[in-house]
């Protein structure tokens, strides 16, 4: 394909990708006449109900006689916010990530004694297949970690002497399995591509026993493999908040879907971090980076509000920045006036902040958070709530603990492990129906020609295409 690719000048190439563009273009008046929803929205930018969940709530609004009503954001986890789980781990100065992954899973607290040998178990299933490694991972670098994630999740259902048994039993196994093991795959996925596409020396450190997920996280990143009890439970307060986030979110959305088809653990998993890997999903965190580098470059002083104001002025109208017009970081599509993601993270980062750098790039986004919601109201006329979302500061974070860019995105993979979990065997308990949603053509009718008479006058140029907004007029 690509060689005949190759052989199309330049020209005929640039006339196929636009005929391609103009037929597979849907006006948006034939998503109006049918009533169709786009991206599964409704018109007021919610979700389109799809199911009922006992894993996640994700709060950021009520209804008042038809009408959304901003409230303070609320994330709840089997039936308990987020705040007391963080602050029920911060008072017990200890780690929480696996106390939500047992939460998630198996839907309930767990009792002292059930989550120490539920870490027992962890430690246990970290070890990947022997010459996993090798195999898998070094010989074949990918330029973006994430689709080496997938892979290599993908091929750990070679390694399963009953991949496809749906049992709740074996699917827990397996659940507990890539949770245990995705963070190593990750870490040395990035030292194969730090050795292939850096040249820089590549270090593999194997997980300990005696360390949960994010101390293991950091001890096999870390060319010394040392790390402070302060880094690791920052890191372990980001894992907690990334781990689920209601069933709606396209990554968990995708997991259920392959889910209801009766496939494997593996398959429903690669799908998650598939989704996950997009900009406008797990991505974004990486996208305020690159925001926040332009205002350096194009502001003399990032903590001088008129010169941010001005700034952020231009990205929306799409005169800096990536040009998109999009901030990166601000606005959901659930939480109105606050995302208790981002109030955590925004706290703890407030207090992570050791050096005066570290206080001026926190400030940095400070002002976007602040000064964005009235900014958008001035250009655009929009009256609704807007907040900062976790991808504000999760960045920050990450940049903060030492963690290059490469891994923001994986890491919030490694974490959402849990939430997929809990809702594939969700999935597989009560869902026993395919989930398949329709789709209405709108296509014209055109006549078959026989390959013979068949001339670029006579197909693709012979009758004018007829874009959807034209038809609805005719």
């Amino acid at each position: 394909m690509s060689g005949y690719l190759s052989s199309i000048n330049n020209e005929a190439l640039l006339n196929l990708c636009s005929e391609i563009h103009v037929k597979n273009n849907i006006s948006q008046r034939d998503y109006d006449r049918f009533g169709v929803k786009r991206g599964l929205r409704n018109a007021d930018g919610t979700g389109v109900m799809a199911g009922l969940t006992n894993v996640c709530s994700v709060e950021g609004y009520y209804v008042d006689d038809g009408e959304r009503v901003p409230k303070p954001g609320k994330l709840v986890f089997r039936g308990i916010n987020i705040n007391d789980i963080v602050n029920g781990c911060r008072k017990d100065d200890r780690f929480g990530y696996e106390e939500v992954a047992w939460l998630l899973i198996f839907g309930y607290l767990p009792t002292k004694e059930q989550l120490e040998k539920f870490n027992v178990v962890l430690a246990e299933c970290r070890e990947l297949p022997e010459d996993f490694i090798e195999d898998m991972i070094m010989k074949a670098p990918s330029p973006n970690i994430m689709n080496k994630m997938a892979r290599s999740v993908m091929a750990l259902y070679s390694f399963d002497d009953a991949p496809d048994e749906l049992s709740t039993e074996n699917v827990l196994r397996q659940c507990i399995q890539v949770l245990a093991q995705l963070p190593s795959i990750m870490s040395y996925a990035y030292q194969v591509k730090r050795r292939h596409y850096y040249k820089k020396s590549m270090y593999i450190h194997q997980p300990s026993k005696e360390y949960g997920t994010a101390q293991n996280i950091l001890r096999t990143l870390r060319s010394d493999r040392s790390f402070t009890d302060e880094e690791a439970k920052m890191l372990d307060l980001c894992l907690m908040l990334h781990a689920e986030h209601g069933g709606g979110n396209n990554s968990t959305f995708s997991t259920r879907v392959l889910t209801s088809t009766g496939t494997d653990t593996y398959s429903a998993f690669a799908a998650g971090i598939g989704a996950l890997k997009g900009p406008r999903h797990g991505g974004a965190n990486i996208k305020v980076r690159e925001m926040a580098r332009m205002m350096e470059d194009e502001v003399t002083d990032v903590n001088d509000e008129g010169q941010v104001a001005d700034f952020l002025t231009r990205v929306i109208r799409r005169e800096a920045g990536d040009r998109s017009g999009l901030i990166y970081g601000m606005g959901h599509a659930i939480y109105t006036i606050s995302d208790p993601r981002a109030v955590i993270l925004k706290k703890a980062a407030r207090s992570f902040c050791h050096t005066e750098e570290q206080m001026r790039r926190f400030r940095q986004l400070e002002l976007v958070e602040t000064l964005t919601p009235q900014i958008f109201r001035k250009e655009k006329g929009a009256a609704k709530a807007m907040c900062a979302n976790v991808d504000l500061y999760s960045g920050l974070v990450y940049e903060f603990l030492g963690i290059p860019e490469d891994l923001f995105t994986p890491l919030f993979a490694t974490a959402r492990v849990a939430g997929w979990a809990a809702h594939r065997l969700e999935e597989l308990a009560t869902g026993n129906r395919i989930i398949r949603p329709a789709y209405k053509n709108v296509s014209l009718p055109y006549d078959y020609i026989p390959l013979e008479e068949r001339t670029i006058e006579n197909t693709s140029h012979a009758k004018e295409y007829i874009p959807s907004e034209e038809r609805v007029r005719k």
